[in-house]
C-alpha cells in the first residue's frame, strides 16, 4: 500500500513500477478507483480482471460461476464475496503461471466496496504465487477503506528542500524571484504535484515578486484550486466538455462525444483543455491527475452538474449499461422523480443479484431520496438499511433506519423495521436486550409474513442461547412460551421449522419431551444435503450451527460430529468466510473432546488466518478450550479473563458460563477441586446453554473431590434425568461415571464398568480416558494396586496421546503412588516439525486430494499448496505424495 496525500507521488511510483516491470518480463494489469464509480459493485475488480478472463475456464466451476455472476455475465445466486476473492486469487495465479504478474491499483480509496474487499482478500492470501499487487491510497481521505487495514504500507513524505528546489526549477523556466521561490517551496511542503502545478498559469510578473498562495488551504486543496483556476480560464464549451468528462468515470471517449453532441459541443473544444495539460483524449479520456477531475466537478454549479449528467444519461445505452444510465439520470434530477427512483431500485436489485450489497444499498438510498411518495420513500429507505446491514455497515444501517422510521410504513414494513433494528443491535452489541426485541418483531410478523415470523422466532432462540436469556432474569422458558405463538409452516416443514418446534417443546414441556423431536429435527438437517437443491442446502446452512448446538444439548455425539463437520464443509464450499470462523472453532472444540488436539490446532490456525483476512471479531473460545484441556494454566487464565471481561461488558451470561466451564476443566485437571467447583457452579447457574450438559459431570467430579457431596448430588440428579431422556452412549456413560464418583459400596465398581462400556462406544474419547483415570484412582484408594495400575496405565497413555497434559499428569502421579513408573510418552515425532497449517495441508493431501482441491478448501492457490508441500517434504525427509500417504499422521 502506497499511502500519502494527494499529489505526493503515488501515481508516479505506480507508473515507475510499470516501467521497471515491463522490460523485466512481467505482465502488468491495472485498475483505478473513481469517486463516481464507487457505487458500482465489482467495477474496479472487473477493470483489473477483464483482460485476464480468457483464462477463467481453468478455474473450478463454482469459482467460474462466482466471477460470472459478480461481473454480470451470468445469472445465478449471488456469490459470497470471499468465493469471488478465491476465484480472483486463482485467476491471477493461473495467469502468473505464464510469467510474473504485476497488478497496479491507483486511487484505491475510491474502489467500490465489493472490489476493495476482494482485492484485500487476494492481497492477504498471496503467498507462493508470482503475483505482486501495489495499491495507491490517498491519506488522509474522507472515505476510509477498512478492508485494507493491516496490509504492508509505504507512507510517502514530501521531498527534501534540495529536491523540491530542483523539481521547481524544471517547472519554471523563466527567472524566478528568490523570495517567491522560497515561498513556493515552503507552501508546497515537498508535495511534488504542488511544486509542478502551482506556478503554472501564473503571470510572469507574479513570479517575479508578487506571487501569493492561500495559507488557509491544505496542499491538495491548493493544487486542486490551481487546476480549477486553469480550467476556469478556458472557453465555455471546453469547460463544459471537461465537466462532462469529469462526470463520466469510465473514460469511454465515444460516450463522451455522444454526450457532447447532446449539448451541441464540437470536438475541437477539447483542444484548449489538452493544450492546458488538463486531459488527453484518444481512444480513452485521461485526466492529468485525479485532482483535475475533482477540481472541475466541484467548481461547477449544481445546475451545470445536472446538465452534464443528463447528457450522459441520454448518451448511455439503456440495454448495455442500465445501471450507469440510472445513476446519471438520478444525478440529473432536481427535486424528486418516481420514474428515476424506480429505475434506481431495479439497479439495486441487479447489484444484489451479483453480490454487491453495498452497491445495492447505495442505489436504494438514492432512490429513497428521489421518491416523492412518503410511504414508498420509507419502504426504499428500509430496503437500503437492510442491504447496508447485510454488507456489514451496521452503524450506517442504523442511520437509514431513522429515515425509514419517519414513515409512514405499513404494518409489514414496521415489523421488518423492528426486526432489522434487533439484528443490528445483536451485531453491534450481542446485548441481553436483543432476544426480547426479536420476540416483539416476530409477534408483529405473525399475521403478516408467517415464514419470516417463524425465522425470527428461531433467531430469538439463537440470540437467547448466545446471550443467556431475555436479559431481565427471564430465560429460555419465556422465549419458548412466546415462540408458541409462531404460525405453522405454509407447507411441509423444513428442517428449520422442525428445529423451531423442537426448541419450543424442549423449553416448555421439559427436556424429556423435547429430546425425541430435537433428534428428529437434527436428523432432518443431516438428510437435507441434496446438491441438486442448492437453495435447500443454503437454507439448511443458515441454521446448521444452531442445530449442532442442539446436538450438544441432547448429548448425541454422532449427530454433533456430523452436523459440526457439515457446517464447516458447506461454509467452505459456498465461500462463506463470514460464518466459517465460528464453525471452525466449534469443530475445533469437538475435536479436542474427540482426542484430536492436532486437528483442533489446525482448525484454530485456519480460523485465525481467515479472521485476519476478513477482519472479523476476535473469538477466544477455540484457544481457551484447547488451553484448558491441555492443562496450560497461564494461557487459560489469560484467555478466561479476557472472555469473561468482554462477555460481562455485553451482559452476555452464556459466554461467561462457557468461559467458566473451560476454567473448571483446567482446575479439575490440576486437582484444584475447590476452584473447579466454584467455576462449574457459575457455569451451571442456568441449565439452559447447550454446554451445560458438559458442565454437569465436571461439577460432580469437583464437588465430590472437594468434599461437597450435597452439591454433587444436585448436579447428578439433573445429569441422570438427561441421560435417561436421551439414551445415548455418551450421556449414559457420563451419568454412570458420575454415579460412581458419588457412590459408596459395591455398586461403585459396577458404575465405573458401565461407564467404560458406554463411553467406549462414544466418539468423544476424552471422557473414556478420564473415566479410566478416576476408576484407577478409586481402585488405588481401595488398596487394589494391581488393578489400579491397569486403569491408570490406560488413562495415562490415552490422555498423553490426546494432549490432555494436566489429566495425564494426574494419572502419572497416581501410577507412581502404586509403585509403577509411568512411561515417557513424549518422544518426538517427525510431524512435530510441521506447523499446524502444514499439518492440515499434509492431512488433506494424504487423503488423495489434489493441490487444486486442497487450495479450494483452504482458500489458497494451488501454487501455494505446492510450496507448503515442498516444505512438508523437506521437514519429513520424504519426496512424494505416496510417501506422505504412507505416514501415520497424528
Amino acid at each position: 500500500m502506497l499511502r500519502g496525500e494527494a499529489g505526493i507521488g503515488k501515481t508516479a511510483l505506480l507508473e515507475h513500477a510499470r516501467g521497471v516491470a515491463d522490460p523485466s518480463g512481467f505482465r502488468v494489469e491495472s485498475s483505478a478507483g473513481v469517486e463516481s464509480e464507487s457505487q458500482f459493485a465489482f467495477a474496479g475488480l472487473h477493470q483489473l480482471c477483464a483482460p485476464l478472463l480468457d483464462r477463467v475456464s481453468a478455474l473450478p466451476e463454482p469459482q467460474q460461476a462466482a466471477l460470472g455472476v459478480a461481473f454480470g455475465t451470468h445469472s445465478g445466486a449471488a456469490p459470497d464475496r470471499f468465493l469471488v476473492g478465491l476465484a480472483t486469487l486463482n485467476l491471477l495465479a493461473e495467469v502468473a503461471e505464464d510469467g510474473p504478474l504485476l497488478c497496479l491499483v491507483d486511487d484505491a480509496h475510491w474502489l467500490d466496496q465489493a472490489s476493495a474487499e476482494v482485492l484485500a482478500f487476494v492481497a492477504r492470501r498471496v503467498e507462493a504465487e508470482r503475483v505482486a499487487l501495489v495499491f495507491g491510497l490517498r491519506d488522509p481521505t474522507d472515505r476510509e477503506v477498512p478492508a485494507f487495514g493491516g496490509l504492508p504500507e509505504l507512507r510517502l513524505a514530501g521531498l527534501g528542500e534540495a529536491d523540491a528546489r530542483a523539481l521547481l526549477a524544471t517547472a519554471v523556466r523563466a527567472p524566478l524571484d528568490g523570495g517567491v521561490r522560497d515561498r513556493i517551496v515552503a507552501e508546497a511542503r515537498g508535495n511534488p504535484l504542488a511544486l509542478l502545478e502551482l506556478p503554472r498559469g501564473v503571470q510572469p510578473v507574479q513570479l517575479a515578486g508578487g506571487f501569493q498562495l492561500p495559507d488557509a488551504l491544505g496542499v491538495p486543496h491548493r493544487v486542486e484550486d490551481s487546476f480549477r483556476r486553469r480550467s476556469a480560464s478556458l472557453p465555455a464549451d471546453t469547460q463544459t466538455l471537461l465537466l462532462v468528462a469529469a462526470a463520466e468515470p469510465t473514460g469511454d471517449a465515444d460516450l463522451l462525444w455522444r454526450a457532447a453532441q447532446q449539448l451541441g459541443i464540437a470536438r475541437d473544444a477539447a483542444a484548449a483543455a489538452e493544450a492546458a495539460g488538463l486531459l488527453e483524449i484518444d481512444a480513452r479520456v485521461r485526466f492529468r491527475h485525479p485532482l483535475v477531475r475533482s477540481a472541475v466537478y466541484r467548481a461547477a454549479t449544481r445546475p451545470e452538474q445536472r446538465r452534464a449528467h443528463g447528457a450522459l444519461a441520454a448518451a448511455t445505452d439503456p440495454q448495455l449499461d442500465p445501471d450507469r444510465r440510472a445513476w446519471h439520470r438520478a444525478q440529473a434530477v432536481l427535486g424528486t422523480d418516481e420514474e428515476v427512483a424506480a429505475e434506481l431500485e431495479r439497479s439495486a436489485d441487479r447489484a444484489r443479484a451479483r453480490g454487491g450489497l453495498a452497491a445495492s444499498a447505495a442505489f436504494l438510498k438514492h432512490a429513497a431520496d428521489l421518491t416523492p411518495d412518503p410511504g414508498r420513500r420509507a419502504g426504499r429507505a428500509l430496503g437500503a438499511a437492510q442491504a447496508t446491514y447485510e454488507s456489514g455497515a451496521s452503524r450506517m444501517a442504523s442511520e437509514l433506519l431513522t429515515v425509514a422510521a419517519a414513515g409512514p410504513l405499513d404494518a409489514l414494513g414496521g415489523a421488518r423495521l423492528e426486526l432489522l433494528r434487533a439484528q443490528i443491535a445483536f451485531h453491534l452489541t450481542r446485548g441481553a436486550e436483543v432476544p426480547g426485541m426479536l420476540l416483539d418483531a416476530a409477534k408483529k410478523l405473525c399475521p403478516l409474513d408467517a415464514a419470516l415470523s417463524r425465522e425470527t422466532y428461531l433467531h430469538a432462540f439463537d440470540a437467547a442461547i448466545i446471550t443467556g436469556g431475555l436479559g431481565d432474569g427471564r430465560g429460555m422458558a419465556e422465549v419458548a412460551e412466546a415462540a408458541r405463538a409462531a404460525p405453522p409452516p405454509a407447507g411441509p416443514p423444513e428442517p428449520a421449522d422442525l428445529l423451531l418446534d423442537a426448541l419450543v417443546t424442549t423449553h416448555t414441556d421439559g427436556y424429556a419431551a423435547g429430546v425425541p423431536v430435537l433428534r428428529q429435527a437434527l436428523e432432518a438437517f443431516c438428510a437435507d444435503d441434496d446438491p441438486a437443491e442448492p437453495a435447500a442446502c443454503r437454507e439448511a446452512r443458515r441454521w446448521l450451527w444452531l442445530a449442532s448446538r442442539a446436538a450438544l444439548t441432547i448429548l448425541d455425539d454422532e449427530l454433533l460430529w456430523v452436523l459440526a463437520r457439515r457446517n464447516v464443509r458447506l461454509a467452505r464450499e459456498s465461500g462463506a468466510l463470514a460464518s466459517l470462523p465460528a464453525a471452525l472453532l466449534y469443530l475445533s472444540s469437538i475435536s479436542v473432546l474427540a482426542g484430536e488436539p492436532g486437528r483442533a490446532a489446525e482448525l484454530v490456525a485456519e480460523e485465525t488466518a481467515i479472521r485476519q483476512v476478513t477482519g472479523g471479531v476476535s473469538l477466544h473460545f477455540g484457544r481457551l478450550v484447547m488451553a484448558a484441556w491441555r492443562g496450560d494454566p497461564a494461557e487459560t487464565v489469560e484467555l478466561h479473563a479476557v472472555a469473561v471481561r468482554e462477555a460481562t461488558s455485553r451482559g452476555n451470561s452464556a459466554e461467561v458460563s462457557l468461559a467458566e466451564h473451560a476454567f473448571g476443566v483446567l482446575s479439575n485437571g490440576l486437582g484444584d477441586y475447590a476452584a473447579a467447583l466454584d467455576a462449574e457452579e457459575r457455569a451451571c447457574a442456568s441449565l439452559e446453554p447447550p454446554h451445560i450438559s458438559l458442565a454437569l459431570p465436571e461439577l460432580v467430579e469437583a464437588a465430590t473431590r472437594a468434599g461437597r457431596p450435597e452439591r454433587a448430588a444436585v448436579a447428578l440428579e439433573e445429569l441422570d434425568a438427561r441421560a435417561r431422556a436421551t439414551g445415548t452412549s455418551w450421556a449414559l456413560g457420563l451419568a454412570a461415571r458420575s454415579r460412581a464418583l458419588t457412590g459408596t459400596g459395591p455398586d461403585v465398581e459396577e458404575h465405573y464398568r458401565e461407564a467404560i462400556d458406554h463411553l467406549g462406544r462414544c466418539r468423544l474419547v476424552v471422557y473414556l480416558a478420564r473415566t479410566h483415570l478416576v476408576y484407577g484412582e478409586w481402585l488405588r484408594r481401595e488398596g487394589r494396586r494391581r488393578e489400579a495400575r491397569d486403569q491408570l496405565r490406560t488413562a495415562h497413555g490415552l490422555l498423553s496421546d490426546m494432549g490432555a497434559g494436566a489429566f495425564a499428569a494426574r494419572a502419572a502421579r497416581e501410577l507412581r503412588a502404586t509403585g509403577e513408573r509411568p512411561r515417557n510418552r513424549t518422544a518426538a515425532r517427525p510431524t512435530d516439525a510441521l506447523t499446524a497449517h502444514e499439518l492440515h495441508v499434509a492431512r488433506l493431501v494424504a487423503t488423495g486430494a489434489t493441490s487444486r482441491e486442497v487450495a479450494t478448501q483452504l482458500f489458497l492457490s494451488p501454487r501455494t499448496i505446492e510450496a507448503h508441500l515442498r516444505s512438508i517434504y523437506r521437514k519429513l525427509g520424504i519426496s512424494s505424495r505416496r510417501q506422505l500417504r504412507e505416514l501415520q499422521l497424528p
